[in-house]
């Protein structure tokens, strides 16, 4: 491949503008940029020259980008600011309403509309123009018929965590810290002393008699003691999951400090390419502190993805600990594997058998011609009790249905008839 010498920046040019103008954006997008980064930048560019679009793309990334989760959302503002000529057109789609002209039906891409946002800040949207001539006409009154037309939340409800601008995300975390995730006690065989008990406790009743010399006055009866049960959380925080795996843990850390949810606790662990235990995090009551301790634990955040292997951790070193008691576990993956898929359906199996109900999360069934095609989610599939999407508000709703009702599998009979032959 041929060497390009690098180029000059012009000391009156237009590039050092745009450069901090870029900047800005991305930091209206959440990216922590800084007046010493701009600098940086400037500087890295004039040493590497800017004669290769992908060069110059690596360049500011190395400056801008400090962890993985932020790759995205720089990709898609350097696409709409520096990539396409038409960025402008893309961003106003996005962000604006479609009165004037035809829009493209489209879903935005991954961190498109919060791009869009931080490049748009300050435009107004589309209102009624005013007449230029000054004319007495009256402006014509916009009616709008707003009787089927969603609430604001009732809309976030059924987003894509993934498709969430800036805003609607933080919105959207503030409605997950109010969902709740109730569970039913289980009946355990120990008995306890009830007054109003429908069960008789003839020893009781026996010593009681002892007591009065032999004499029955009256019977003792007992009822079946209750207990609580665990709830353990395995959450998928690889590159495809990241979006999603944020939001379930904010949905977590109200779970787990939630009183009177009935859970005798909340055990909380993060996978990628290894097993990390983050209950202690959450237990911590301010959401961004839990959430940052976590991520500061979590090493593997948007790397590659290894579920045989780290089941096989869980199984190992904490299914015994955290499992008892007739735990509910909650896995929330896309199933998306790069092991073996026959260690993934051994251990999938291992966990199913020491949970009392198996429930599995996975985004990827928000399309509807989603079909069990890859092979770890193959190898999960058979051995989860209920497999029910997980990419919106409304799904991690839908949670306490499931839990409670036992005969709830979702989609997982139907397709289960789509699992390829072997």
């Amino acid at each position: 491949m041929p060497e390009y010498p690098p180029l000059d920046i012009p000391e009156d040019g237009k590039l050092t503008q745009n450069i901090v103008w870029f900047a800005r954006a991305l930091r209206k997008a959440g990216l922590p940029v800084g007046p010493g980064k701009v600098i940086e930048a400037i500087r890295a560019v004039e040493r590497t020259g800017f004669s290769r679009r992908q060069d110059f793309y690596w360049t500011l990334h190395a400056v801008f980008v400090s962890r993985p989760e932020q790759r995205a959302v720089f990709a898609q503002v350097f696409r709409l600011y520096w990539r396409d000529p038409r960025y402008m057109e893309h961003m106003m789609a996005l962000m604006l309403p479609a009165i004037r002209g035809a829009q493209e039906d489209r879903a935005a891409r991954p961190a498109e509309k919060r791009a869009a946002e931080a490049l748009l800040d300050g435009v107004e949207r589309d209102a009624p123009e005013p007449d230029p001539q000054g004319g007495d006409e009256e402006t014509p009154e916009i009616r709008i018929d707003a009787s089927r037309t969603a609430s604001a939340e009732e809309r976030l409800r059924s987003l894509d965590f993934e498709q969430m601008s800036t805003a609607e995300m933080a919105a959207a975390k503030r409605m997950l810290a109010r969902l709740t995730l109730p569970v039913k006690p289980l009946q355990s065989r120990r008995m306890r002393a009830d007054p109003r008990g429908a069960l008789l406790d003839w020893r009781a009743t026996m010593r009681a008699a002892m007591r009065r010399g032999g004499e029955i006055h009256d019977f003792s009866t007992k009822n079946r003691r209750t207990r609580w049960p665990n709830l353990v959380v395995l959450c998928d925080i690889s590159g495809s999951m990241s979006q999603y795996s944020r939001a379930v843990l904010h949905f977590l850390h109200a779970v787990a400090n939630q009183q009177g949810a009935g859970w005798a606790r909340v055990h909380a662990f993060t996978f990628g390419t290894r097993l990390t235990n983050i209950t202690r995090h959450l237990a911590t009551s301010d959401v961004d502190v839990a959430l940052a301790a976590a991520g500061a634990e979590a090493q593997d955040w948007e790397g590659g993805t290894r579920i045989g292997d780290c089941l096989h951790t869980f199984n190992r070193d904490w299914g015994r600990r955290v499992l008892g008691q007739g735990a509910v576990v909650l896995l929330i993956t896309d199933g998306l594997d790069r092991g073996d898929p026959a260690l993934l359906a051994r251990e999938a199996e291992r966990l199913a058998l020491s949970s009392r109900r198996l429930i599995w999360l996975n985004p990827l069934l928000r399309w509807d011609d989603f079909a069990p095609r890859a092979r770890g989610i193959a190898a999960i599939l058979p051995h989860v009790d209920s497999f029910r999407a997980g990419h919106n508000i409304a799904s991690l709703e839908g949670l306490a249905a499931a839990i409670s009702d036992p005969r709830d599998a979702g989609e997982k009979a139907r397709l289960m008839r789509d699992l390829p032959a072997d």
